[in-house]
């Protein structure tokens, strides 16, 4: 046991683990995982507990290990762990494919389906089956034995594109630095953005102010600096990461024809016509005709508002800030200005009342409300200083499950927010429950000059957000491992808790309790509150089509496109189609698009969206019902859809909970775009 990822006892030990352990780890764990499929192959007679519970056992651990290693490669990443963790990588898809794959336990799982057993398993187990065997069709175990090996060699080598695609977004956003001596240059950034860049620059023994496309340096440059040529400057280095204006071995561009070319394969060896519908098989959407009807349609209701947008905000740059003509990199600052002049208030006002620990006293405070759990720091070994760790108890004082929190942007770690999960909830034979574990990543900026951080509204809301995907892991009350938490959850349809979460930020009792001012303590005021909730759809109809533009890219080019075909067309196909806002040439977005190269949206996009109309619709249940309902309606909202994992159909859920289909309404009410 002196290899921490073979350590199974207790909590992860991310203090000890080294890129020595993984190859040694994984090795043993896959030796014992492939022990357990021959054995599963001709157990006798097959049971639940003689067969799927013993698979679970082998293949939980190895997951597990590896979900370590996964994670350390996206937070602390180094080029010894890079290099351990895309070796392994292979060893760990050739695997799946070869599970996915396999006759003998596809029959086994088929003799178990049919067997007097499985007409009283419950919910969870039914499925469970019916996931797996979906899985085995999906997995390529039907095809003759040249197409399962050429399935698996494609699901290979995307597991390695996918990691160098993203690798290459991470490494091309580290590389980039801008020393700026002279602080005249930085006019307008906020203080504490400014402090902590010059922090950056006395690290490497250099003066002046070093800026980077980390988001709490970029995003505040975008937002607030005056300097024209330098919004411009860091603007045209984030856009060009990782493309053909970089160094050829981060460019992403022959990634991304590969990417595509190999998914567009791995449909049709399984006699389906696109990728896309490759991806729906396991998502509520019926076909990628449907995701694309919903897609206009909601473009169809937004764009006269985003138009409205684009008008007010180009005339009031040229009147009021004599623009002529409003660059990429002027719309963030123009937007600001505006917001100001509107609404006599600015985000860099709000944010100095979002500190960092009464934040998340407010989160915590909200769970406790709507589901009666209580929220409290706890100790275990983690992979940075920064990282803290939480315990979620009953009112009986139950542990419920835990979270790590990694609040803050660094170096060798992906941008953006994420949940993942470390370990998930299960009733083991002997009746005892793993509780489950799971990683909350942020990258929020860091107090300055001995201060706390503060969050602007945006981060808070990203907070809120990623907590919602936490507590849908951490509060699910099923014991089998495929459908707790997340797993077996439609895809379209895990966005629901986290988005739910976000409404949370805009009711003035809440926000009123989570802030205290870094300088003086005091809660935000009710009349800058209203300032804020007045600004709330501010450019909604912006904001709307951009994310339908990036979802219906998603589906064009996983969708009746030719991979060998011009993917740049197909955006710019798009944005003619339902963007205001047209970057410039040398914009490449797609190469920095991770959510559908390197993650788990491909051809899933829309889920935002799709996801959205069931979130706005749930929350305004609770709008309904009232504050003074609000425990009875979170603890409904906790039985039949967070709790529940993948053991019911999410459809199912939500008309649980409901009482009918999910409307649009609610969603377009809350963007401001009702009719």
């Amino acid at each position: 046991m002196t290899n921490p990822l073979l350590d199974f006892s207790g909590l992860p030990r991310f203090d000890a683990i080294t890129p020595e352990h993984i190859t040694p780890a994984i090795d043993t764990l896959l030796e014992q995982a492939r022990a357990a499929v021959a054995a599963a192959r001709s157990v006798e007679p097959v049971t639940w507990e003689s067969f799927v519970v013993p698979l679970d056992d082998a293949t939980e651990r190895l997951y597990r290990a590896w979900g370590q290693v996964s994670h350390l490669e996206s937070v602390v990443n180094t080029p010894a762990l890079r290099e351990v963790y895309n070796a392994n990588l292979a060893k760990i898809t050739r695997f799946g494919s070869e599970v996915s794959q396999d006759l003998g336990l596809y029959a086994q799982y088929r003799k178990l389906a049919d067997s007097p057993q499985a007409a009283g398993f419950d919910a969870a187990r039914k499925q469970v089956l019916e996931h797996s065997l979906r899985g085995f069709r999906l997995g390529g175990a039907e095809l003759d034995e040249a197409g399962k090996a050429r399935f698996a060699a494609i699901s290979e080598e995307l597991s390695a594109l996918n990691a160098k695609f993203s690798q290459n977004v991470l490494d091309a956003t580290d590389a980039y630095a801008l020393y700026v001596l002279d602080e005249a240059e930085l006019a307008g950034l906020p203080a504490e953005v400014k402090a902590a860049c010059r922090t950056a620059a006395q690290s490497e023994g250099k003066d002046g102010y070093k800026l980077t496309l980390q988001m709490p340096c970029y995003l505040p440059v975008q937002t607030y600096a005056d300097n024209r040529g330098l919004r411009e400057q860091l603007y045209r280095a984030s856009v060009t990461r990782a493309s053909e204006f970089g160094p050829d071995e981060r460019d992403n561009s022959p990634l991304i024809a590969q990417i595509l070319a190999l998914r567009a394969e791995k449909a049709a060896l399984l006699g389906m016509e696109s990728y896309a519908e490759y991806s729906l098989a396991t998502k509520m959407a019926d076909s990628p005709a449907q995701v694309m009807d919903f897609l206009s349609d909601l473009a169809a209701r937004a764009k006269p508002f985003a138009q409205t947008d684009r008008a007010e905000l180009e005339a009031f740059a040229r009147d009021e800030l004599g623009l002529d003509t409003l660059q990429a990199w002027d719309l963030s600052w123009v937007s600001e200005k505006l917001k100001q002049a509107r609404y006599s208030y600015s985000a860099l006002e709000v944010k100095q009342y979002f500190t960092e620990d009464r934040v998340l006293a407010g989160l915590f405070a909200v769970i406790k409300d709507l589901y009666g759990l209580t929220v409290e720091r706890d100790s275990a070994p983690t992979w940075h200083a920064d990282v803290r760790f939480y315990r979620v108890t009953t009112a009986h004082g139950d542990l419920v499950g835990q979270f790590y929190l990694d609040p803050y942007a660094r170096e060798g770690k992906r941008g953006g927010a994420w949940m993942d999960d470390c370990r998930n909830r299960r009733v083991r034979a002997d009746g005892s429950v793993q509780t489950p574990l799971v990683y909350l990543v942020c990258n929020f900026g860091r107090g300055v000059d001995g201060k706390p951080a503060t969050l602007t509204h945006d981060d808070v809301v990203t907070l809120f957000h990623e907590m919602g995907h936490g507590l849908h892991q951490l509060l699910t009350r099923i014991g089998e491992l495929g459908v707790a938490g997340i797993n077996g959850v439609e895809w379209d349809a895990v966005e629901l808790p986290s988005q739910f979460m976000e409404n949370f930020c805009w009711e003035w009792p809440r926000v009123q309790a989570m802030t205290a001012h870094v300088d003086t303590g005091a809660s935000l005021p009710r009349t800058l509150f209203d300032k804020m909730l007045a600004a709330k759809n501010f450019q909604s109809g912006m904001f709307t089509v951009r994310q339908l533009e990036f979802a219906l890219f998603d589906m064009r080019i996983h969708h009746g496109f030719d991979p060998a075909g011009d993917v740049q067309a197909v955006l710019d196909a798009v944005r003619a189609e339902v963007a205001v806002n047209i970057p410039p040439a040398f914009n490449r977005f797609a190469n920095q698009f991770s959510h559908i190269f390197a993650g788990g949206y491909a051809a899933g996009y829309y889920s935002y969206k799709w996801a959205e109309v069931l979130s706005a619709d749930a929350y305004a249940a609770f709008e309904e019902a009232g504050e003074e309902q609000l425990a009875a309606t979170g603890q409904r909202f906790l039985a039949e859809i967070i709790s529940r994992g993948g053991s019911r159909p999410a459809a199912e859920n939500f008309r649980a909970f409901r009482g009918r289909e999910p409307n649009i309404d609610a969603l377009l009410r809350h963007n401001g775009m009702a009719a």
